[in-house]
């Protein structure tokens, strides 16, 4: 209870430091409505906005199962794989350094206008959290537990299923929930680029 109370307070601090900055400065809608302002387009345009956000969100649900899902792959096969962790763990590193924005055009060209395109660039957004939180998690597990296992003659690959992963599922949910947040970041940027529904195309309008 003493939660929810902090945090319906903090947004009504935060909505009524919005309305005073708009009502200060006489802002002009086009530039800064106020939150009564958006309140109520919201109110009117509720079918309009309801439509949009729904296809906005099947794209965020599925760039968020596949950016996961392969992230999850990608870091088991790092920390399990010496061949593959001399390959991609360089592309690790070195990629989320690329502007990822710069990619969403060549996405809409390549995918097309439709779902796919967005969520693809979801995905991509998604994956590199994911991996890097997920092997942070497999590369630091207790090495009292690893030296258990390999007392107790159990194999690479029962010491990665048994011990480090359920050790890096913690670490696994601090990047799914960086990925949550990011996850709408990128299938709204793929929308900006080029689409006919989603709530990208709608803010365009």
């Amino acid at each position: 209870m003493n939660r929810l109370l902090r945090i319906a307070v903090t947004v009504a601090g935060l909505l009524s430091v919005w309305q005073i900055i708009v009502s200060l400065n006489e802002l002009p809608p086009y530039i800064l409505p106020g939150p009564l302002q958006v309140l109520e387009t919201w109110v009117a345009r509720a079918g309009l906005i309801a439509r949009h956000a729904g296809i906005t969100l099947i794209e965020i649900l599925l760039g968020f199962a596949l950016g996961s899902g392969l992230g999850a792959v990608s870091a088991v096969l790092i920390g399990y794989h010496t061949g593959v962790r001399r390959w991609l763990f360089p592309v690790l590193v070195i990629a989320p350094s690329i502007p990822f924005f710069a990619l969403a055009p060549l996405l809409v060209l390549w995918l097309g206008y439709g779902i796919a395109s967005k969520v693809t660039m979801a995905a991509i957004i998604i994956f590199f959290p994911v991996t890097a939180s997920l092997l942070d998690g497999l590369r630091r597990t207790e090495p009292g537990w690893l030296d258990l296992a390999r007392t107790m003659n159990a194999s690479r690959t029962a010491i990665l299923f048994k011990v480090r992963v359920p050790a890096a599922l913690p670490a696994r949910a601090s990047g799914l929930r960086v990925a949550t947040a990011v996850a709408p970041i990128g299938a709204v940027v793929g929308e900006w680029v080029g689409s006919s529904a989603g709530l990208g195309h709608l803010m365009l309008h």
